[in-house]
């Protein structure tokens, strides 16, 4: 990796920070969230609306010549840390980055056409793979297109398919892998969605049957784009770890601070501060990992494969520690449904798989890093 990466963050980051977290603790209490989970309607589209529209978050990622913002991923890095910490049922990861990254990737007309209309909030995307794909990975080949562009086949565990209006769909055609536009409500397209570990985030299962398609991008360019959307979406995904792990801990602390046994501050027996100590130094050095991503991300680093390999392998089992002794250290409570530590440990495990496992990054790492194969 050139340079010393930069793990700070600045004013303006400070600053979209504050307005995010302003905005989501007034519209995205833990208690708003268990109640549209409960319900037929899972996302929360006006935050949405609001997020995507009001403050300009959708097309974040997105250059200014397109109608985005034309920010870097440590601006989205410090978003999604707060969708995070939030558990925030809005389809910024499916859309803003996953579904976008693709788009520019293809560096066609009508991709560029279509990232005008994510950046500008008027519709919602989904990239068509199944969650865990992770970067790296083989081209998708459950859907087949044709000479045409009619597209048929089935794809599983899509993150925010359900509430997109267009879908970019990686397709094998007669010239080989490519990736194809196609609206949600197109005939032929069947969107269901099963229940799901994670109610913050839906997953669906898309079956397309002679739905015709728009070609985005053909070999040449397809499979670096997707790759590219999957390298940034798991290196974002990180710092979406992050602000869940944080929250956790913070949350965890403040309620040890406040509980009462044997006629003392539960948070002041020394096992528990033992645990907690331990947390705090899971977290902060996930944050290190995130933010290395994020800012290798941002600057075009040679070494970014690698930050985000490392912030996958680290910073998945510390939001999964995080959320599992928040669940522990708030004793018979935290095993209620109303408390929403259970969302906060769904959500970690469900990322834990999202773009790839720690084991399927450790691998990454040591071929980046040229360590030789186990055994």
């Amino acid at each position: 990796m050139t340079g010393t990466p930069d793990l700070l963050y600045s004013d303006v980051e400070d600053d979209l920070r504050d307005s995010v977290r302003a905005l989501l603790t007034d519209r995205c209490s833990p208690g708003s969230v268990l109640a549209r989970i409960e319900s037929d309607t899972p996302y929360d589209l006006g935050l949405w609306r609001t997020l995507a529209v009001e403050l300009g978050l959708a097309g974040l990622l997105v250059p200014e010549k397109l109608g985005g913002q034309g920010a870097s991923a440590r601006e989205a890095a410090v978003v999604l840390e707060e969708l995070g910490a939030a558990v925030a049922p809005v389809p910024f990861l499916g859309s803003a980055v996953l579904a976008t990254c693709a788009l520019l990737g293809c560096a066609t007309d009508i991709a560029d056409r279509t990232v005008g209309r994510l950046a500008s909030g008027e519709a919602v995307a989904a990239l068509a793979v199944p969650l865990p794909t992770a970067p790296g990975a083989a081209f998708p080949n459950g859907v087949r297109a044709d000479q045409t562009g009619t597209l048929n086949g089935r794809v599983t565990s899509v993150a925010d398919a359900f509430v997109a209006d267009l879908l970019v769909i990686p397709a094998i055609g007669p010239d080989g892998p490519g990736l194809y536009e196609v609206a949600a409500d197109t005939p032929g397209v069947r969107i269901t969605m099963p229940i799901a570990l994670d109610l913050t985030r839906p997953i669906s299962d898309i079956e397309l049957d002679g739905v015709p398609s728009r070609l985005l991008a053909g070999p040449g360019t397809a499979v670096a784009a997707l790759d590219h959307a999957l390298l940034t979406g798991a290196g974002l995904l990180a710092s979406e770890q992050l602000g869940l792990a944080q929250w956790c801990l913070d949350e965890t602390v403040r309620y040890l601070g406040e509980r009462h046994q044997f006629g003392r501050v539960v948070g002041s027996f020394q096992a528990l501060k033992h645990r907690l100590a331990d947390l705090w130094l899971e977290t902060v050095s996930a944050r290190a990992a995130a933010r290395n991503a994020a800012d290798a991300l941002a600057s075009g680093s040679p070494g970014a494969p690698v930050a985000v390999a490392v912030a996958q392998a680290y910073g998945a089992a510390a939001a999964v520690r995080a959320a599992e002794e928040c669940v522990q250290l708030h004793g018979g409570i935290g095993m209620t449904w109303e408390h929403p530590a259970h969302l906060y440990l769904k959500r970690a495990k469900s990322d834990e798989i999202a773009l790839g496992t720690p084991g399927r990054h450790r691998a990454a790492l040591a071929r980046l890093v040229g360590l030789p194969p186990a055994g």
